[in-house]
């Protein structure tokens, strides 16, 4: 019983990284925005992330430093998207390749380096709970704040006068500049903030998930955030329920290696990627089912004069 506490644990720990950056997704896609440079800023915000840390030893700094890394290439993409009007996908993967590379070169001099240990979080007496203890009650504090992001981003949009207004520009941005609302600039703060999210997702990956630096170590995790928002049709309740779900489907091969199941490696370390794609074909045998919670401006330039 003790292993399956910890792979909830395992479970929990991974779907983090997934709901932060598939809620900053999520805020991108309901403003009408496409962004698939999630996986460069991710792995951007994780070497900056990293070497603050390094340098600094403060987690705090280094959380800053990974969403204000994010928050860069976010504006970067903004203006390129929203103001130069340029296609959001190609942009997107420009940015996502750039990333990648910019990452690969800075963080040459970090593979060898290590930060300071980390401490043991723990809630008082709960964490003693025999098994619910060590599944729940053993985590950074950042796991249980997406919680409360996703909570909190619920009522933003469903229960606020500005999330009404950010939706409504992602569903119709003429009718919403018709009313005097400033299209560009809503869509671009919610760039930033989703770039803030992806930002600390990927300072999390190198902070705390995997407390290291290696190319490439977000591992795709920026594109199957981008599906999950898909998969959870723009909602962050289910945002949240699928990114654990994800998390989980990522940690269960190590666990099946760790109780002795003989399974090859490398089916095991493929099964988070099949998943995606498994998810995303049944879903698309219902076009009309996305078409209904899509935003209707998603992917569509904005032109002020039209």
């Amino acid at each position: 019983m003790e292993s399956y506490a910890l792979l909830v644990a395992a479970t929990l720990n991974a779907g983090t990284v997934l709901a932060l950056a598939s809620l900053g997704l999520l805020i991108n896609e309901r403003a009408g925005i496409v962004n698939l440079g999630a996986e460069g800023m991710m792995l951007c915000a994780a070497i900056a992330g990293f070497a603050t840390v390094v340098y600094s030893g403060s987690d705090v700094l280094g959380f800053v430093a990974g969403i204000g890394a994010g928050a860069v290439l976010a504006l970067v993409f903004g203006v390129l998207v929203i103001w130069l009007n340029t296609n959001q996908y190609a942009t997107g993967l420009a940015v996502s390749l750039f990333g990648a590379g910019f990452s690969a070169f800075v963080g040459i001099g970090y593979v060898q380096e290590k930060i300071p240990q980390r401490p043991s979080f723990a809630i008082p007496y709960l964490s003693d709970v025999p098994l619910l203890g060590p599944a729940f009650f053993r985590h950074h504090p950042l796991v249980y704040l997406t919680v409360l992001l996703a909570l909190g981003l619920i009522w933003f949009l469903y229960r606020t006068r500005s999330g009404l207004v950010l939706r409504s520009v992602g569903e119709s941005p003429e009718a919403a500049h018709a009313l005097g609302y400033p299209v560009r600039r809503i869509r671009l703060a919610a760039v930033l903030a989703g770039g803030a999210l992806c930002g600390l997702a990927g300072a999390y990956v190198s902070i705390i998930y995997t407390p290291l630096w290696v190319e490439g170590m977000v591992a795709g995790k920026g594109w199957i955030a981008l599906a999950l928002t898909t998969f959870a049709t723009w909602r962050p309740a289910r945002v949240l329920l699928g990114a654990y779900l994800f998390g989980g489907v990522t940690m269960l091969q190590f666990h099946l290696q760790g109780i002795g199941v003989e399974v090859p490696s490398q089916f095991l370390t493929m099964l988070p990627y099949l998943s995606t794609i498994v998810v995303l074909a049944l879903i698309s045998r219902n076009p009309m089912w996305i078409r209904i919670n899509m935003p209707a401006s998603i992917g569509k330039p904005f032109y002020p004069g039209s």
